[in-house]
């Protein structure tokens, strides 16, 4: 859980600095992201959002997924997500040395705001675009993505839920 949560933090062979389970939660985390790049699902997903967005399309796709895994929790983890989200910040909390710096800024802001459980309202994931926008030096508009995810909500809905148990069958190849 560790690996996969600070794997964007974790440039290159970096993560070669990590105890052995961590640095395979890295390497997942980059495989699963290289799976969910070039899927064709993900590609619809991205091309509607293109035009306005460019290149952060893909980082929206994945917050609006990010969006109907937390709404849809149930159906995919025995775990109800507020209990959830609360052990993974206990596992974070308590492993806080190995975390990277900019990880180690952000984690108290993170539980506060309770953003993975927020995630599951389109008032909590449009914060989070807001906040990403904001901290992005380049002009991205991504604060207005959440409009485009309220107008074709049942089209990305629709795309989330035929991808996420391909995304599940192809991450559990990928565990040893």
């Amino acid at each position: 859980m560790i690996g996969n949560f600070i794997a964007d933090f974790v440039k290159g062979n970096k993560k070669d600095n990590y105890p052995a389970q961590i640095k395979k939660g890295i390497e997942l985390h980059r495989a699963i992201d290289d799976f969910t790049d070039h899927h064709p699902i993900t590609d619809d997903s991205k091309a509607r959002l293109r035009p306005k967005y460019r290149k952060y399309s893909g980082v929206i796709v994945d917050l609006y997924y990010d969006h109907f895994l937390a709404r849809n929790f149930n159906q995919y983890s025995e775990i109800p997500l507020p209990e959830f989200t609360q052990r993974t910040y206990a596992i974070l909390l308590d492993n806080q040395s190995v975390l990277p710096d900019q990880v180690k800024e952000f984690l108290p802001f993170m539980i506060e705001r309770n953003w993975l459980n927020n995630y599951s309202t389109i008032e909590g994931i449009g914060r989070t675009l807001t906040g990403l926008s904001k901290r992005v030096s380049f002009e991205n508009k991504m604060d207005e993505s959440v409009h485009d995810l309220q107008t074709d909500y049942a089209i990305y809905k629709n795309e989330f839920h035929r991808f996420f148990p391909q995304l599940i069958t192809f991450a559990d190849g990928k565990k040893m």
